[in-house]
Formats: C-alpha cells, sequence, structure tokens
C-alpha cells in the first residue's frame, strides 16, 4: 500500500529537531530506524503531515562511560549495541537480547531509542530497560528532562514523550556482577514475542540476593514481575526458584488474539521466569 502524503525534514542537529518538532505538534512523527513506522505509513495507520528523519544527527549515536552508567545514543543502531564493548562489559543483558531482536538486518537499521519510543510491549527492549531500571533522556524546547523507564511507558503504543519532544539519550546503570538472561516464545525465527521474560539476578552466598523480572507482551505497557522478585529473594536452589517462577504472571493483564490466549500467556510467563532466572542465577 502507498503511504498518504507528508513533508520531510531532516534536521542535522538536536536542536533543529526539536524546532521542526515543536512547529509541527501532534501531527509530527520522528524516523530513526524506520523498523516501526515505515510500516505504519505503508499501512495507513499513521498519517503524520510531516516526518523528521534524525538519522543524520551524529550526537544521538555512540555509548560511552558516565561513572556507574552507560549513556547510549537514542540512534545508536540494534547492531551497534549488540557488539559494543562497553555494552557487553557492563549491560550484558541489554546485549544478549538486543540480539534477539527481528534479524541481521533489522537490526543494522533499528534504533534503541526508536525502539523504546514505539512503545510497544511485544517490542523485547522495553522490558530489559525496566528490569535494568534504565533513564531515559528526552529534548524539547523546554531543555531536557530525565524520565524513569517505569515511567516511560503509559499505554499501549504510548510513551512519556510529548509530541515536541526527542528522545535523545537512555542511561543504563552498569549491572557488574550480576547474572542475566533473556528468554522468549516465538512461534517463528524473527517474529514477535508471544511472551519474553529479563532476568538479572545478585547473587550472595550462593542465594539469590536479589531479582528483576521484567516481562514482554504480559499487558498493554511492559511490566515488571514485582511478585516474582519478591519471592525470588533469598532462594537458593532450582527448587526455590520454581515455586517463586510460578507468581511471575500476577498483577498482568496479557491479551488475548490469534497467538495465545491469555491463559496462555501467562503459563508462559511463569514458565520463561523459571528458565531465565535459573540460567542467570546459574542454579539451571
Amino acid at each position: 500500500m502507498i503511504p498518504p502524503a507528508f513533508d520531510y525534514a531532516r534536521p542535522s542537529s538536536v536542536d533543529e529537531a526539536v524546532r521542526a518538532l515543536a512547529d509541527a505538534g501532534e501531527d509530527a512523527k520522528v524516523l530513526a530506524g524506520g523498523q516501526s513506522l515505515l510500516p505504519l505509513l505503508r499501512l495507513r495507520l499513521a498519517f503524520p503531515e510531516l516526518v523528521v528523519d534524525v538519522g543524520r544527527i551524529p550526537e544521538l549515536r555512540g555509548v560511552r562511560e558516565d561513572g556507574d552508567t552507560l549513556a547510549i545514543g537514542a540512534m545508536t543502531t540494534h547492531h551497534d549495541v549488540v557488539r559494543d564493548p562497553l555494552v557487553r562489559r557492563h549491560a550484558g543483558l541489554l546485549a544478549a537480547a538486543t540480539a534477539t531482536v527481528a534479524d541481521p538486518a533489522v537490526r543494522h537499521r533499528g534504533t534503541l531509542g526508536g525502539s523504546l519510543a514505539h512503545a510497544d510491549p511485544a517490542g523485547d527492549l522495553p522490558a530489559v530497560v525496566l528490569a535494568l531500571n534504565a533513564e531515559l533522556v528526552a529534548q524539547g524546547p523546554r531543555g531536557r528532562r530525565t524520565i524513569a523507564a517505569r515511567d516511560f511507558f503509559v499505554d499501549y503504543l504510548q510513551s512519556a514523550l510529548e509530541p515536541d519532544e526527542l528522545l535523545v539519550e537512555v542511561r543504563v546503570p552498569k549491572t557488574d556482577g550480576w547474572g542475566f538472561h533473556y528468554e522468549k516464545f516465538h512461534r517463528v525465527a524473527q517474529a514477535y514475542a508471544i511472551v519474553g521474560v529479563a532476568a538479572l539476578v545478585r547473587r550472595d552466598n550462593g542465594r539469590i540476593a536479589e531479582a528483576r523480572v521484567g516481562l514482554t507482551n504480559m499487558g498493554a505497557t511492559p511490566l515488571r514481575a514485582t511478585a516474582a522478585e519478591e519471592a525470588l529473594a533469598g532462594a537458593g536452589d532450582a527448587q526455590a526458584i520454581t515455586q517463586a517462577s510460578d507468581a511471575a504472571a500476577e498483577g498482568t493483564r496479557p491479551a488475548q488474539d490469534v497467538s495465545a490466549s491469555s491463559e496462555y500467556r501467562e503459563q508462559l510467563a511463569r514458565v520463561l521466569t523459571k528458565r531465565a532466572v535459573l540460567a542467570a542465577s546459574g542454579m539451571g
């Protein structure tokens, strides 16, 4: 299908992009890697009057250290996130989960910031940044503001970004010493996860001292499996992890669609949480 007509702008700086968004208001869309927006345009599910292409803004790319945090430019591609030595060393969960996104062609074009701003609960990375306690930095006409990942995802395909704001950076706390694993179930390769689980585990004296569990596609937004996290504290063997993982679906409202029933997704959340935590803790 042919997309509807729209005006096109290709700014060379963040300030220029913000001005373009502010002038257009709610009638503008940001084009990053295009892996989410272009299908919406082709299917005529989005009707922007202006598309602001931020692909030529160099300050939006790259990874740098900032104390105990990694600052990742929003336009850093999935491919570059996976290969970056700082990400692999200090945020292994992000690298591991990003390596499962779609296929190599998409990973070479798609961007970390674009995936997060799209706010699709079936996407892999929103649940990952939740588990990492990441922060997202937005810039608008009033300057920059930092949004905690837990506050960024508002509803289905809706983020906390204002129409005149641009996501410029993702700040990920280093998780050196934590075990990690991303586990997802999808019926065919490269498809969206029916359910995914991002697990981070910190052990002390052979037991789980702290666990974080992010859930993909278990509601209108990515979620933390807080009941399972609480139950996992102090777990010292596979049996305890299995019992704690039974709480993974508590408080969730998974959709029922052609891919799976709500009940099936709830069962998947329990099973995948068990697998992910066992792998992350080394007790599997």
